[in-house]
């Protein structure tokens, strides 16, 4: 555990992720075990652990497989739940979640992860790495499984701030194009903006003015308007990207997650209600472990905060194991594809974003939905 990231990258072509061991719900000993699933299947990932090295190291070391692959940044403070955005960007130097971006910023490690207060994290995000130049506000992106042939729709703003006005809208249609054409390979993506109907008259004056608004940009910008769309789409095929603001898109991804657990708890009882229904269970296992996987919210936990000078992915507070490894997975298939730089060469400003593959499209694009799909498979 000695020694820097950049002169064990050197040695080994390791990407380093950067980790926030302090944020989750479930402590530091859930984090280091969802770094150690990532290590075990992928040699080239490498990590900087953030937080207390007395309580960190004995987790690090107990684990053979992250020997040689941690280094531990000691870190006095920890944000917390509770802490207010404005409290930690004026105070939360020294914390690790505050140390795990600067890892970024000096270019140390190609992303960060941290399951900490998602607030605390964009503001102090926004600090460290700045926003990108054009943008007004981040957002926060996520994969939804869907009916789609790549297996994933891109929902944004989920979360990031609660608040987003027509051109805060337009936006984030424009960030989620961009990044759904560089990981999906879909040269034109489907938009759809989320309202309480699909007839044009319906929804807020917001709304109305995005609706325009992204429809004058479409054909500039290389992707297809489909119009509004409603709840029941988000997982469905009419889109590639969702667009909402953040109080809505979390409000559905946390009534999604809740749905998810619900079918598969109820699936669980129905199969153990009888003697006849357990053997009937054995008869479909194979069916069944493939469901669960399907809507096991945990294989896409990780939302990508769009907008910024480097890769910051969110994990879920109350995250487990497998939660943290595919957070962790996330931010290394982004890092490896150079995600952020290609982000940062089309949205430098509003009007790049609108030129974004107006010209031929992209010329170098990431791998397939295939490759994001298995990015985001448990580590």
């Amino acid at each position: 555990m000695t020694g820097t990231p950049d002169s064990r990258h050197e040695q080994s072509d390791r990407i380093t992720i950067s980790v926030d061991a302090m944020g989750g719900d479930a402590g530091p000993s859930v984090v280091v075990a969802g770094i150690a699933k990532s290590a075990k299947k992928n040699p080239n990932i490498g990590f900087i652990l953030h937080g207390p090295e007395e309580e960190l190291a004995p987790l690090v070391a107990r684990r053979r497989v992250l020997r040689d692959r941690v280094e531990i940044r000691d870190c006095r403070g920890v944000v917390t739940m509770e802490d207010k955005p404005s409290q930690v960007m004026r105070k939360g130097k020294g914390t690790s979640m505050w140390s795990t971006l600067d890892s970024v910023r000096n270019g140390e490690a190609g992303g960060a992860v941290s399951c900490g207060n998602t607030g605390a994290l964009m503001a102090l995000s926004m600090l460290r790495l700045r926003k990108m130049p054009g943008i007004n506000r981040p957002a926060i992106a996520i994969l939804w499984p869907s009916r789609n042939p790549q297996g994933f729709n891109v929902m944004l703003d989920v979360g990031a701030d609660v608040r987003a006005d027509a051109g805060d809208l337009l936006q984030f249609a424009l960030m989620g194009v961009s990044y759904t054409r560089n990981s999906m390979d879909i040269p034109i993506p489907r938009v759809g903006l989320l309202n309480v109907g699909t007839e044009e008259h319906k929804g807020r004056a917001e709304l109305k003015e995005a609706y325009t608004l992204i429809s004058e940009k479409a054909d500039g910008a290389s992707f297809e308007f489909v119009g509004f769309v409603e709840g029941s789409d988000i997982p469905g095929d009419i889109a590639d990207v969702i667009v909402t603001d953040g109080f809505t898109g979390n409000v559905a991804i946390k009534t999604g997650e809740g749905t998810a657990s619900l079918i598969r708890t109820a699936l669980r009882e129905a199969f153990e209600y009888s003697l006849l229904s357990r053997f009937a269970a054995i008869l479909a296992y194979t069916s069944l472990k493939r469901l669960s996987k399907r809507i096991d919210p945990r294989r896409v936990n990780g939302g990508v905060f769009l907008g910024l000078n480097g890769t910051v992915v969110k994990s879920h507070g109350g995250a487990d194991a497998t939660s943290v490894s595919a957070a962790v997975k996330l931010a290394f298939r982004l890092a490896e594809q150079g995600f952020a730089q290609k982000l940062a060469a089309r949205v430098a400003s509003a009007g790049e974003l609108t030129q974004d593959g107006a010209a031929g499209g992209d010329v170098d694009p990431s791998p397939s939905a295939q490759a994001l799909s298995q990015a985001n498979a448990p580590k």
